[in-house]
């Protein structure tokens, strides 16, 4: 049975991945706006790896007995001033992210709960990739001043993205 203060917590995540989604969906939207496709693309594979994370912790609440309570879905940015800015607030997002899971384990180390450290540690791993993935564009970015053929380029790359839902454990 998972505690009231984990299930709580859990919940609040839920809230947040979900939010990640809906900011993601909002790149996409800006993305495919300004012409860009391949980073739309990206930005769509994350929007479908956000719904997953919130599933998992969807799926993982009701495994232990505790109660899925949804809330309201804040409205994410809508307005952008360029890929390096979208990058930028992904990889700070992401950060923030990064923060409330390690939160959520040290409740669960806390109250020693072996079970919600073991499904926590994907999330820490995950999260390592995340913010890994969105500083590796952000710098590229960087390098070419976010501008001219270069964004063309990575454009391109970003368009063989593709989402690969991690196998069954």
């Amino acid at each position: 049975m998972i505690s009231k203060k984990m299930q709580e917590a859990i919940n609040e995540q839920i809230n947040r991945e979900l939010y990640s989604e809906y900011l993601y969906l909002s790149m996409v939207a800006y993305f495919e706006s300004i012409g860009l496709s391949g980073f739309a693309n990206f930005f769509r594979v994350q929007v479908q790896e956000e719904r997953f994370h919130a599933l998992k912790f969807f799926d993982y609440i009701n495994e232990r007995g505790g109660r899925v309570i949804l809330k309201k879905i804040d409205q994410p940015q809508i307005d952008f001033n360029s890929p390096v800015e979208v990058f930028e607030l992904s990889y700070k997002h992401e950060q923030f992210i990064t923060k409330s899971i390690n939160e959520l384990m040290d409740i669960a180390i806390k109250e020693n709960d072996h079970a919600t450290r073991s499904f926590l540690n994907w999330y820490v791993d995950e999260q390592v990739e995340e913010e890994d993935s969105m500083d590796n564009i952000l710098n590229q970015l960087r390098l070419i001043d976010g501008k001219g053929q270069g964004v063309l380029m990575l454009d391109r790359e970003l368009a063989g993205r593709t989402f690969n839902p991690p196998a069954a454990e």
